[in-house]
């Protein structure tokens, strides 16, 4: 099958138009109208390529005009063509002419001999229409020369497709094979898992390098191909990377998303209006469990078979869930001027309620996060009145009506173990926890730092308070431990004894100056140290200052 684009380009048109005033009869029915209008057409087409995929954009109620031609070279040559709309369904049609028995379509040579033979009934038809947002492919076999014309139209709004046209299915597919049950089945459903599982698809069993599975959930509705769910995510105000963000490949992401890589595997969560929409790269494994979903929620989900190497892609038939209810926590009574230590399991229990009857019309709540992430939410009598995610030491300060009821609930946000102090009492009651300065970060300076001492520096506050000072020598695969595991709750009774550098007041009723300084000697050179810092208030409890890593100089 060969395909003759550059001599048949002007000529034909004028061969359409020859042939439609000489050898088309009057139409008789609206259908035959149709055809002759769209023959015209022609001349206004652009040349489909054969054998790549072509981006075409529509504008709404205007029709887009793309042909082809299909010489005679061999008996029953065959075509495809793919049309995948990426947002709002579409109308798409086939037409097909074919030249009177015995002519072939023409070049330059012929046309005036075909324009003479007005005689000769020429053959217009429509082989093929569809309506919808369905990715949609049409398998032809032209045993003639013929010349066909694709038509688009949109009635919605503005979009855009892709079409991919191709007369050669002998040497393997541009889209990657979907296996013939391509359903997604959900084979568990927990509070905050969904665990899918889907069979092969043909080209990763012949072909591993280059293709992977991706995941896209969303709690909005099914996407029938990857453009359209992109789409879906641009409209919601967000720019999103090419279709291979969904292949390892290293594009930026933007400020709305967060990239989560671990065990192999990419997860791309895009904070959108409506929700998350989360893409998630395995490879080619085909079962995965979605982890971090919310409780009582539906979700959607969609599985695409990507060919690392065209960008191209393919949609099993997506599926939806909804996670089971969380059971009801269980509730702790908070006490006035009574601290409460709560410890989550990320993994088992990720949730903890504690409640608060008010004697007092003004309420102070303290949280001091100890390790993890934790989300908080604060309802007096059943109707919200905070919800953010825990860092440091915050206070709530609430004021409301005698025998008002508050209920704290306590979410991990992550696998690993989670704990928080809490303490509720009324407003005038003397805190517990010490004023804190602006900043729990310690500062060391690089210009001061020897082979043998580092300088550190820290912010302190009005109130006079005691400051403890502590190092550690650490290795340098132990650093991610020490930071992301530290309990910051936890006092010094936690540390050795030779860790201990010094304690020392001080206070400054000047904010500008209530900073204070401290050079630790001693140390061995080119040694990677933790530092850490203790404020202890009033009643005695402690607050830890961010860790900080100083290595000494190798030589001085």
């Amino acid at each position: 099958l060969k395909m003759s684009w550059f001599w048949l380009y002007l000529p034909l048109h004028l061969l359409m138009a020859s042939c439609l005033c000489h050898s088309i009869k009057a139409p008789t029915t609206s259908s035959q109208q149709s055809f002759k209008s769209n023959l015209f057409n022609f001349y206004h087409s652009l040349i489909l390529a054969d054998g790549k995929e072509t981006t075409i954009h529509l504008l709404k109620d205007i029709p887009k005009r793309y042909y082809f031609v299909l010489e005679e070279g061999r008996a029953l040559a065959p075509f495809s063509i793919t049309v995948t709309p990426c947002d709002v369904p579409i109308e798409w049609s086939i037409l097909v002419y074919k030249p009177p028995p015995g002519k072939a379509v023409p070049g330059d040579h012929d046309t005036q001999e075909v324009s003479k033979s007005h005689k000769a009934s020429s053959m217009v038809s429509t082989i093929f229409n569809y309506k919808g947002n369905s990715v949609e492919t049409y398998m032809g076999m032209s045993s003639h020369s013929a010349l066909y014309l694709l038509e688009f139209l949109s009635t919605e709004r503005d979009t855009h497709i892709t079409v991919y046209l191709t007369t050669d299915t002998t040497s393997g597919h541009l889209y990657p094979e979907l296996p013939g049950d391509p359903r997604i089945d959900v084979i568990g459903i927990g509070h905050t898992t969904v665990t899918l599982a889907w069979k092969h698809s043909p080209s990763v069993l012949q072909h591993s390098e280059g293709i992977q599975y991706c995941l896209l959930v969303n709690e909005k509705h099914n996407y029938k191909s990857l453009c359209a769910a992109e789409t879906a995510i641009r409209s919601s105000g967000m720019k999103l990377p090419p279709t291979v963000a969904l292949s390892l490949s290293p594009y930026l992401l933007e400020p709305q998303q967060v990239m989560i890589l671990s065990n192999s595997e990419l997860s791309i969560i895009n904070k959108v209006s409506n929700g998350e929409v989360r893409q998630v790269c395995m490879g080619t494994k085909n079962t995965y469990t979605v982890p971090n979903l919310s409780p009582s929620t539906q979700y959607y989900f969609d599985v695409f078979i990507v060919n690392l190497l065209t960008n191209a892609s393919a949609a099993y038939t997506g599926t939806f869930a909804r996670t089971l209810e969380e059971p009801e926590p269980k509730v702790t009574e908070l006490k006035d001027g009574k601290v409460v230590h709560v410890v989550l399991d990320g993994k088992k229990q990720k949730f903890y309620s504690l409640q608060y009857q008010a004697r007092h019309k003004k309420i102070h709540f303290t949280f001091q996060l100890c390790q993890g992430q934790i989300r908080v939410h604060i309802t007096r009598n059943g109707k919200t009145v905070a919800s953010e995610n825990l860092s440091g030491l915050r206070y709530f300060s609430l004021k409301g009506k005698l025998l008002d009821t508050y209920s704290v609930q306590l979410r991990s946000t992550e696998e690993s173990n989670s704990s928080v102090k809490v303490l509720a009492s009324p407003h005038f009651h003397k805190p517990l926890f010490p004023l804190l300065p602006e900043s729990l970060k310690i500062k060391s300076f690089s210009k001061l730092r020897t082979c043998r001492s580092v300088t550190i520096a820290w912010l302190g506050t009005q109130e006079e308070s005691k400051y403890c000072v502590y190092r550690k020598r650490i290795e340098e695969d132990q650093i991610w431990r020490e930071l992301q595991s530290a309990d910051r709750c936890s006092g010094p009774e936690s540390r050795h004894k030779s860790e201990k550098v010094l304690c020392k007041y001080f206070y400054d009723l000047n904010l500008q100056r209530a900073v204070t300084t401290e050079t630790i000697k001693g140390l061995e050179a080119g040694t990677l140290y933790l530092f850490d810092v203790y404020l202890f208030g009033p009643s005695g409890i402690p607050v830890r200052y961010h860790s900080k890593v100083v290595r000494t100089r190798k030589k001085c």
